[in-house]
Parts: structure tokens; C-alpha cells; sequence
């Protein structure tokens, strides 16, 4: 892995963060470029390495495509509007109140729809003039599976990377088929960077666009270590927005 003694690194693929210290395979080990901080590596790998490969792996977004994404003003959401924007898609976030909506417009996103109070299907319909999306990048699981079928154009592929609201339900090929030929996929980040040239591709994307300024990450909030309990309560309330960063 080329690594030596006090180099700056991260760590992607290798469970367990809670710590002061920590032991890693150096397979898993990535140096930290120059003019990336300590903390926007840590607040920006995973994230931006799930951002990478669903929206340049799992369906390769391309220019002119008009991209649903949820829970756009959440870490991974908030990377996914910056990056879709700079590969030229028109990105359409679904997020919760008018702040979050506003905020969600100036990170890359050209609609915000807001879930508490606007049909979300309605909307991606009258966005696209009737068709529906190519693709929909759905996180949150059981409370949406539905409303992202509803918003698929024939032939979209539904992208299912989270169950926040729990597991989505079972897919009938049936519904499929009903539903315009439609492609579901459930992936995995620790597929996608299993083999080190993965995860180096991987993680070069997410240090290429930050150093570029394609792509900024927005540490919202900052805990000390012995804070995490308080910190997973606001996480599972839907308290925070963009990135969460603990310090020893």
C-alpha cells in the first residue's frame, strides 16, 4: 500500500471508527492527499465513495439525465446533488421542509422536493412532462418503495442502497414488469471497493472532485468521542444534516 510511518491516512472498508487508535490492514489503508484537512477525509470517504459508485458505477449517470435522489440534505445526499450537477444530470432531491430545500437548490440539486408537504411522484411527473426518471437513488427503504416505483420512467432502474424506514419489500418480477420493464438492484458499498484498485479508484474519484472543488462537505456537526449516544439519537431523529464528525 506504500504507507510509512506518520503519513496522513484513512481507512475505507474496515468496520470500526469509535476509537482513538485503530489497527487496519494496510489494504485498506488510503493516504490523505495534500490539501485535504484530516476532517474533510473523514467526513467525505464513505460518503463520497457510495456516491461514486451508484452514480458512476451501479447506472452510469449521464449528461441530460434527470436523476431522483433522497434524503438530499443528508451526508451522502448532499455529496450526490454537487457530483450529479458536475456530470451534467438534473438532479431532483427529496428532503423535508423549506430550509432544507433551499439548502438542498444550492448544493446541486435544480428541484427540491419537499416529502412533508408536496406528492413526490406528482411532482417528478410534472418535472419530467409525464415520464419519470431513469433512475431513482432511494436510501430510506419501506416509507418510499412505492412513491420511487411511481417515479420511474419504462425501462429505470431502481436503485435501493439504504432502509432507514426499514427493508424495502420484496420485489415481484411482476411489479417489474407492470411498472415498464423496470431494472431493482440492492448494492453494497463493500462490494463495489472490495479489491484495493476499487477502492483506489474509488477514493481518488471522492479526493479528485473535493480537491477540484466540484464537491464541498458540510461538517454540521462536531462531538466529542464520549458524545455518541447523544449523536445516534439526533442521526436516528432525523436532527442532522450533511456530515457528523467526532474528535478524540
Amino acid at each position: 500500500a506504500n504507507l510509512s510511518a506518520g503519513d496522513r491516512v484513512v481507512y475505507g472498508g474496515v468496520l470500526g471508527a469509535y476509537a482513538t487508535h485503530r489497527n487496519a490492514p494496510a489494504a485498506r489503508v488510503l493516504k490523505i492527499p495534500d490539501g485535504i484537512s484530516d476532517e474533510i477525509a473523514a467526513a467525505s470517504l464513505m460518503k463520497g465513495m457510495t456516491v461514486e459508485y451508484l452514480l458512476e458505477r451501479t447506472y452510469k449517470v449521464k449528461p441530460g439525465d434527470k436523476v431522483l435522489f433522497f434524503a438530499a440534505s443528508g451526508g451522502v445526499g448532499q455529496i450526490a446533488g454537487q457530483w450529479g450537477k458536475h456530470l451534467g444530470a438534473e438532479m431532483i432531491g427529496v428532503t423535508s421542509g423549506v430550509e432544507n430545500c433551499q439548502r438542498a437548490l444550492e448544493l446541486g440539486y435544480a428541484h427540491a422536493i419537499d416529502r412533508k408537504s408536496e406528492d413526490i411522484a406528482a411532482r417528478v411527473k410534472e418535472i419530467t412532462g409525464g415520464e419519470g426518471v431513469p433512475v431513482v437513488y432511494d436510501s430510506i427503504g419501506k416509507a418510499t418503495f412505492e412513491t420511487s416505483i411511481a417515479c420511474l420512467a419504462t425501462y429505470g432502474m431502481f436503485v435501493s442502497f439504504g432502509a432507514t424506514t426499514g427493508e424495502a419489500p420484496a420485489v415481484s418480477p411482476s411489479l417489474l414488469q407492470h411498472s415498464g420493464s423496470l431494472y431493482f438492484t440492492r448494492p453494497t458499498l463493500a462490494n463495489y471497493v472490495g479489491p484495493r484498485a476499487d477502492l483506489e479508484h474509488s477514493a481518488g474519484r471522492v479526493f479528485e472532485m473535493v480537491l477540484a472543488g466540484h464537491v464541498s462537505v458540510n461538517i454540521n456537526q462536531r462531538r466529542p468521542l464520549s458524545e455518541v449516544a447523544v449523536a445516534h439519537a439526533d442521526l436516528e431523529s432525523g436532527a442532522t444534516t450533511g456530515s457528523t464528525v467526532f474528535t478524540p
